[in-house]
């Protein structure tokens, strides 16, 4: 009897630590959502002040408030949903990009941007318009301008599209928008960032573009290849046939780093969920 009741205590011990164990983990999950949500309501209520008190006093300031207020609604609803710290995450980084639109906005007024936003790295890789440059492609005209202007109204804060880096800059038109809503660039898509684009400084190639790298990240990996080969063959050679074969020369010449994690991309697609 004596080890019947035992036996029933642990067990009742067990579940109640279990269920304990459990409670507090589910505790703090919600506490983290909270802060995450908390985190994200606060760029969302600034970005909403600077929205419904500003007006724009050219093409460029109303085609950057109208951009930041369709990320304010689109943050707001976000928020509303967000059960999750990835949701709460997304939340954030829409606010973030309409906030971007925002110092563009001002700036095109003349006015003081305000204080600086966080710099994501993704948007540093992407790059800046540094020089003016009209092109023609395939009898239409383009425009991109670090500056705002009549001919450059549409601004972009950086970052990818797609899989791929579209710099920072304003431009006569949005031509990453087609890619932004099907998630796929078109056929002509590598000429016109070639035309656009071709020797500005800190810009991907056409090519470099086209696999979705960034500037310098294609001649990176180009090095890293040459220096594996060459790794590859000099233990070949003095070790007599192991390293140079199989996992040294396949490893480190080719894979993972040279495909996959920087060609997808939240990036815009996200933001405008």
């Amino acid at each position: 009897m004596g080890t019947l009741v035992f036996v029933i205590v642990l067990l009742l011990v067990v579940v109640g630590g279990i269920a304990y164990f459990a409670r507090s983990q589910a505790a703090a999950r919600q506490r983290q959502l909270d802060d995450a949500k908390a985190d994200a309501r606060r760029l969302v209520e600034r970005l909403g002040g600077q929205v419904l008190n500003l007006t724009g006093t050219d093409a460029a300031s109303k085609q950057a408030l109208a951009d930041a207020a369709e990320r304010y609604t689109a943050a707001g609803s976000q928020l509303d949903q967000a059960r999750t710290n990835e949701q709460a995450r997304l939340v954030k980084e829409t606010a973030l990009e309409g906030l971007y639109y925002v110092r563009a906005a001002r700036t095109a007024m003349g006015l003081d941007p305000g204080p600086k936003l966080p710099e994501e790295l993704e948007r540093e890789r992407a790059g800046k318009v540094t020089e003016h440059r009209n092109v023609e492609v395939e009898g239409r005209r383009y425009e991109a301008s670090p500056d705002p202007g009549s001919g450059t109204p549409y601004y972009y804060p950086g970052g990818r599209v797609a899989g791929r880096p579209v710099p920072q800059g304003w431009y006569s038109e949005p031509w990453w928008k087609t890619a932004l809503v099907a998630g796929a660039w078109g056929l002509g898509s590598a000429f016109l960032f070639s035309a656009l684009f071709d020797g500005m400084s800190g810009i991907a190639s056409a090519e470099a573009w086209e696999s979705g790298f960034d500037a310098g990240q294609a001649d990176a990996m180009a090095d890293m290849g040459g220096d594996s080969g060459m790794d590859a063959a000099g233990d070949f050679g003095g070790d007599g046939g192991y390293d140079g074969g199989g996992y040294d020369g396949g490893f480190d010449g080719g894979g993972f780093d040279g495909g996959g994690f920087d060609g997808g991309g939240f990036d815009m697609g996200g933001n405008d969920w």
